[in-house]
């Protein structure tokens, strides 16, 4: 995999703290220039077709245009290292499109994520997306002063622009500093190509049926692509909900089962060397071997008929199950 490394071209930013209670200023910073059961009928024209090593380039991303030595210097990290590979959609209500900086040279250092939500978005979104935040009991939000509003911590922020939802978040920080990090993403954004609406894998259209089942509507957004290990991932959005299905590579996988099998609520299904559905939740996990966890997640969770998600499991689990 082909990167570009920014070495340190300049000092540390001088960033500012927290302003006070109530809201939070990013410092002064100069203006920069911007630069199983059957398959059913598969799309005809998948959004993604591979190119040649020969024409492929790294897509114009926020990633690729925001100032790479802004971000250095900002979070006081070694390298910045573009990750020129597409990464699957951050599934979650909202969906991010999301793009990756590494912030190390390993290749399991910190990383820098950027994401536009895959929906269009409102005040009244965000305001949504502060309070689901404020029930998981993280990190208080406080106001941050970026694009048209938005809301922050110190490893995250999350601004309204243009009618889309921007999330910026990272290693621990400021969130002084994750407002200057939005701030050039502000600068950054015009004139992006916009995400095509259908981003799918003929392999995930197997699922579609069973997801609006088990949806309660059809996804108005597919979101399909591979991790870097190159594990398929496959995602259905509608405004109200999201079912996604992901890969988890892990040495622990039998260990991690214990609570979910021991669980009131799991229910089993007869997939993989074991499986079960959460009545409580819809969340749908599946052991392959001793080191894969398949992961069928609806959004919100919810209590699902159990049956419509096994249907949606036994639809997808030849995927990764062979």
């Amino acid at each position: 995999m082909r990167i570009r490394a920014v070495m340190v071209v300049a000092g540390l930013l001088a960033v500012a703290g927290c302003s006070g209670p109530g809201q939070e200023n990013a410092p002064n910073v100069p203006p920069l220039v911007s630069v199983s059961t059957p398959s059913e009928t598969p799309s005809p024209t998948p959004s993604e077709t591979p190119s040649s090593p020969a024409t492929s380039k790294v897509a114009d991303t926020l990633c690729v245009r925001m100032d790479q030595t802004l971000v250095q210097s900002t979070l006081a990290v070694p390298v910045v290292q573009i990750q020129p590979k597409p990464i699957p959609a951050e599934f979650g209500l909202p969906t991010y499109d999301v793009c990756q900086l590494a912030l190390s040279a390993s290749p399991n250092g910190a990383v820098l994520r950027v994401g536009i939500s895959v929906l269009p978005a409102t005040k009244a979104t965000l305001a949504a997306t502060q309070k689901a935040y404020a029930a998981t009991k993280g990190l208080p939000a406080k106001p941050a002063l970026v694009g048209e509003g938005g809301y922050g911590t110190p490893t995250f922020v999350v601004f309204l622009l243009g009618g889309r939802l921007y999330k910026v978040s990272g290693p621990p920080a400021t969130l002084a500093k994750y407002v200057v990090l939005g701030q050039e993403v502000v600068r950054q954004a015009p004139g992006l190509p916009e995400a095509a609406p259908q981003i799918t894998r003929s392999e995930c259209d197997r699922g579609s049926s069973a997801a609006e089942r088990a949806m309660g509507a059809p996804a108005m957004i597919r979101r399909d692509g591979q991790t870097l290990l190159g594990d398929l991932v496959c995602g259905w959005v509608n405004p109200a909900s999201v079912l996604s299905t992901s890969v988890r590579r892990t040495p622990n996988a039998k260990a991690l089962m214990t609570s979910i099998r021991k669980a009131s609520t799991s229910q089993p299904i007869p997939l993989g060397d074991e499986g079960y559905v959460d009545t409580a939740t819809g969340r749908t996990t599946i052991r392959v071997g001793d080191d894969k966890l398949v992961d069928l997640v609806p959004l919100p969770a919810r209590a699902i008929n159990p049956d419509l998600m096994t249907q949606f499991a036994l639809a997808m689990s030849s995927l990764y199950t062979r």
